[in-house]
């Protein structure tokens, strides 16, 4: 019988018919079972057709990824381990990759890895799920960096500056200030359309907490998932937290928006990896870590990027945080995330030391794409900021000695000393593209050559309150900008001197 007869089969032929064209094959599923489980890593046997990255399932009702294959056994990082896992307890393959809820309903929440709730709430009400570890956007699909991404640090904003879809390193020894720098940059993204990601890999509880409740001091949360996996969590977890954070902006920045995720920080997420590499099996190298630590973020920061417009031009930048040990920048780890990311901005133990805060060390702090990404205003009143500044410093060391210098170079050590003080900011105190470009113009105009070396952050103070809201754009004349600002330095002197007047 043919096809177009079957309209005149009855019900039983059809069911007949159905029969014989149906293959009757055995479903095989295989199994294994648990040879070896401790910290936080599993041996398991009987898995012959277990590829690595492969979700299993324990009868327990743990989870687990492939991570390792030998010739007889499979070994695995726990994701979920409850305390009836055992030697001997059933073990199968789900068939299935890793993946993690993304979407709206992120925003404002403090998750794990897996996309499970840390803040108390209900499950984020997400139907969509991605999976953790997918290809970097091909070149062909990428644009250059051309869009600012704003901190709101003076010293970032004028000599460092950020574009969208750029990986710029913060590098330094611990308690410097690297966390309240990203935090800072998290909060002056407040009403400009970039949704943000803080992953918090290996930290301490009081960290995460620290880290949370700055966010909503600031009323940042709302626009900001915050990814948590602590140093209490299972190795598995903070492994694949950073690939969790990823994930979650990817799925913005393929719908069109520009996203900002912090990595914090990249130097315990390396530690984790080579703990499991070394409980596995893995051949150690250079410092103990295996020879593959460097694919390992270059391939989740090369996620990083601004899209092009028939990709629907979103974006992902991301500022990885590294620690170093006693400032030495040629350790293992710091080196290969330098190699891999657009440029550092250095935090200097020194600096901290001396009360210049944020403690960034312009001598050794590098943008080498986002000058592209500046505007242009901003860019040539900063032109020769960075170039004057460096030279202050050096000269500044014969000053040490008693040198007697010209009065040329007096005015240069002069200039740079009131820059250095303008260049310091109080935590969570961002400022606007306009109020940057105007204190940059006041300097550069000489305005603040006059004032009173203690006075110089409090006219500065004042001048960025009069511009927070003003009606003035960059593209503007400079000329407009210059009489404006000018009357305001009027207005503030006034102002200062009826002060210390009555204080008198």
């Amino acid at each position: 019988m043919n096809q177009s007869s079957e309209g005149s089969f009855s019900p039983i032929e059809k069911v007949a018919h159905w029969v014989e064209q149906y293959k009757f094959e055995p479903k095989v599923e295989e199994f294994g079972r648990v040879v070896a489980i401790g910290d936080g890593t599993a041996w398991i046997d009987g898995l012959s057709l277990a590829a690595i990255d492969d979700l299993l399932e324990c009868e327990d009702g743990s989870v687990a990824l492939v991570y390792s294959l030998s010739e007889k056994l499979v070994g695995a990082m726990m994701l979920i381990q409850t305390e009836k896992i055992m030697s001997g307890t059933l073990v199968h393959k789900t068939g299935r990759r890793l993946s993690v809820p993304v979407g709206d309903s992120l925003l404002g929440r403090v998750i794990d890895p897996l996309g499970n709730p840390l803040d108390g709430g209900r499950p984020p009400l997400t139907s969509k799920q991605r999976l953790l570890e997918v290809k970097a956007p091909a070149i062909i699909d990428r644009e250059f960096v051309n869009e600012p991404l704003y901190t709101g640090n003076k010293i970032v904003d004028a000599m460092i500056p950020i574009g969208k879809g750029q990986r710029e390193l913060l590098i330094g020894d611990n308690g410097l200030g690297k966390t309240t720098f990203a935090l800072d940059t998290i909060a002056n993204q407040k009403d400009k359309n970039v949704l943000c990601v803080y992953c918090l890999i290996g930290q301490k509880r009081s960290t995460a907490v620290h880290v949370i409740d700055t966010l909503k001091e600031c009323s940042a949360l709302d626009y900001t998932t915050v990814v948590v996996a602590e140093a209490t969590s299972l190795p598995g977890l903070q492994y694949i937290a950073p690939f969790a954070a990823c994930t979650i902006a990817e799925e913005w920045m393929e719908k069109g928006r520009d996203t900002l995720v912090i990595y914090d920080d990249l130097s315990l997420h390396a530690q984790t990896y080579r703990e499991l590499s070394l409980l596995l099996r893995r051949p150690p190298g250079r410092e103990a870590y295996p020879g593959d630590v460097f694919y390992l973020h270059s391939r989740l920061l090369e996620r990083s990027t601004h899209l092009s417009p028939l990709k629907g031009g979103g974006s992902m930048t991301a500022l990885p945080i590294v620690e170093t040990q006693q400032g030495e920048l040629a350790a293992y780890i710091p080196t290969n995330l330098i190699s891999i990311t657009d440029g550092q901005i250095y935090f200097e133990q020194f600096l901290f030391s001396s009360g210049f805060l944020p403690a960034i060390d312009v001598t050794r702090s590098v943008s080498r794409i986002g000058g592209a990404a500046q505007h242009p205003h901003l860019r040539k009143e900063a032109g020769r900021m960075k170039l004057d500044y460096l030279q202050f410093l050096e000269l500044e060391v014969f000053t040490r000695f008693g040198t007697k210098l010209e009065a040329s170079l007096e005015k240069k050590i002069k200039k740079g000393r009131i820059l250095r003080e303008l260049l310091k900011q109080e935590r969570l105190s961002p400022i606007s593209p306009e109020q940057e470009y105007c204190w940059l113009i006041a300097f550069n105009e000489g305005l603040f050559d006059d004032v009173p070396f203690e006075s110089l952050r409090v006219f500065q103070e004042e001048l960025l309150k009069k511009f927070k809201a003003t009606t003035l754009v960059l593209d503007d004349p400079r000329e407009k900008w210059l009489k404006e600002i000018e009357e305001a330095f009027h207005s503030i002197s006034s102002t200062v001197q009826q002060t210390e007047q009555k204080v008198a």
